[in-house]
């Protein structure tokens, strides 16, 4: 069954804690929490000190995505707060192969993500490195966009590309009833969901409709 990931991003940053607890029971597989530098993304949101004021409110894996330039100089800080998974983004000005080492060091999962426009041969090189890709369905540093259909071809050759090798394809962006069962059918493991979880009335509806692909 695929994994849903609740996109923390979308949440009530007023009640962060009380959206975590409730997203947790209501059937969530992971955590995303979306780190952004206001450069490599045009927006700011959370860093280090609030990951770890979160950890005690749910037991998931934190799937923390560091759209971040230099995503080197804060790997060590974002695992001490309680990262599972740490996703860098194959064009951030760093050197790839040693960040993800420094992730692995850490004793977590390391991942890479590729922008929409981004061709996925980026991704060859670091592939015996990697346990996640993140494709990203929009472009990164805001919530609520529309899911890029092109997105879906992505998908599948990434899927084609890993083979055999135990690499999760993770879909972040516009996720929601419609796009959610052609993510899954493309060959995604992995679904980001903001908005469509967090603005829906029922939190367990709306991750076991994504879930089930209906």
């Amino acid at each position: 069954m695929t994994l849903i990931a609740p996109s923390i991003l979308s949440a009530d940053f007023s009640r962060l804690g009380a959206d975590i607890k409730k997203v947790t029971r209501a059937g969530a597989d992971w955590l995303h929490i979306d780190v952004m530098d206001g450069h490599f993304v045009p927006n700011l949101t959370i860093g280090p000190c609030v990951i770890q004021s979160i950890r005690a409110q749910s037991a998931l894996p934190f799937d923390v995505h560091l759209m971040m330039t230099h995503p080197q100089n804060y790997i060590h800080d974002f695992a001490q707060a309680g990262a599972d998974y740490i996703t860098i983004h194959v064009e951030a000005q760093t050197e790839i192969e040693k960040t993800l080492f420094a992730i692995k060091k850490e004793g977590k999962k390391a991942g890479l993500s590729v922008k929409p426009d981004t061709n996925i041969s980026r991704l060859i090189p670091f592939l015996p490195f990697i346990d996640l890709v993140l494709i990203m369905s929009v472009e990164p540093g805001f919530g609520g966009q529309s899911f890029i259909p092109q997105s879906l071809n992505k998908i599948a050759a990434v899927k084609e590309l890993i083979g055999r090798k135990k690499i999760l394809i993770s879909v972040d962006g516009g996720i929601n009833q419609i796009t959610a069962p052609a993510c899954q059918l493309a060959g995604a493991d992995v679904l980001v969901a903001g908005s469509f979880i967090f603005k829906n009335s029922s939190y367990q509806k709306a991750i076991q409709t994504l879930k089930e692909g209906k």
